[in-house]
């Protein structure tokens, strides 16, 4: 028979139990449930007056410190931008067109690019900020207005995160949901094909090759599963198309619990008979999760789905 202090102790640890599950599961619904964070790349905005002639290069970097500091979202790394923009002939403030941000956004892994207008109208700095989606060419537009410089960056970077977190699912519907978007894309070119595929892409991060690359095995899956036939060394069948190339990643951002991780996958899709060229592409992508193995193959995968997609198109 248990004593008084002895059922105590028993109630106690039962109760410490029941708590500590609650916790666990509150912890694991809560990380289940969380959004990724979109990607932002945030060009110097433009300012013609002379008095302001520097404003477009601050306005930019205070909002893209704002935004940095949200974890909602992550932000292209400036020099990497600016290399980009050089390589594409493009001015850091240039006139970003819809063609303009799809390119940008596929060499950078870019959801979203923010670019606007730094003037005085009357007393006040006026800032009007554009923001455009890399996929769907949607824009969106916020204005601050203010006696100083640092007072309407601070409003303009409240009133964007806002924006841009609203409008999530127009500016980055991948990102909103990307099972959705892979059944669309397969169900979409399902058909019977009587063309057997190879594919080759060996995966590093960090410098160590991965024993499973995440980029092969997601585009394998998408040419099986739209109606190809994938073979390997191993098969007694030969491939009619070979795709070859390497895949990398990288560790990105850390904020809190959250890790983002880069990948870029550069691949060519070459006919065996003749040994013809039939596709030559790239795509650099981004990814965030709680861990950073879980961000690098979803990065990878994300970049492999963007290229099956106009990969399916040539073949």
């Amino acid at each position: 028979m248990l004593s008084r202090g002895s059922e105590a102790i028993k109630t106690n640890s039962v109760n410490m139990k029941k708590a500590w599950l609650g916790l666990l599961a509150a912890t694991a619904l809560s990380t289940f449930g969380a959004t990724q964070p979109v990607t932002v790349a945030v060009f110097d905005f433009e300012a013609k007056e002379d008095a302001l002639k520097d404003a477009g290069g601050k306005v930019s970097a205070l909002l893209q410190a704002t935004l940095s500091a949200n974890e909602n979202f992550v932000t292209v790394e400036r020099a990497e931008l600016d290399k980009i923009l050089g390589e594409q002939e493009l001015g850091a403030s240039g006139n970003v067109s819809a063609e303009t941000a799809a390119k940008v956004g596929h060499l950078t892994g870019a959801k979203v690019l923010v670019t606007g207008r730094v003037f005085r109208l009357d007393k006040d700095i006026t800032i009007v900020a554009k923001m455009m989606s890399a996929e769907t060419s949607r824009v969106f537009a916020e204005t601050a207005k203010g006696l100083t410089l640092s007072e309407v960056s601070a409003s303009l970077g409240e009133k964007v995160a806002k924006t841009l977190k609203a409008k999530e699912s127009e500016l980055a519907p991948s990102i909103a949901n990307r099972d959705e978007q892979l059944k669309k894309l397969i169900a979409a070119n399902k058909k019977e094909r009587t063309v057997a595929i190879a594919v080759h892409i060996p995966e590093q991060h960090y410098g160590a090759r991965a024993s499973d690359p995440a980029a092969e095995t997601e585009l394998k899956h998408i040419f099986q599963e739209t109606g190809f036939t994938i073979v390997d060394d191993k098969s007694d069948k030969k491939p009619d198309i070979e795709i070859s190339g390497e895949a990398f990643s990288a560790l990105g951002l850390r904020k809190g619990n959250l890790i983002s991780c880069k990948s870029r996958i550069e691949l060519t899709a070459r006919r065996r008979s003749d040994g013809s060229i039939l596709h030559t592409d790239r795509q650099t992508s981004v990814a965030v999760d709680t861990t950073e193995q879980t961000a690098a193959k979803t990065s990878l995968e994300n970049a492999a789905r963007e290229l099956a997609e106009r990969l399916l198109a040539k073949l």
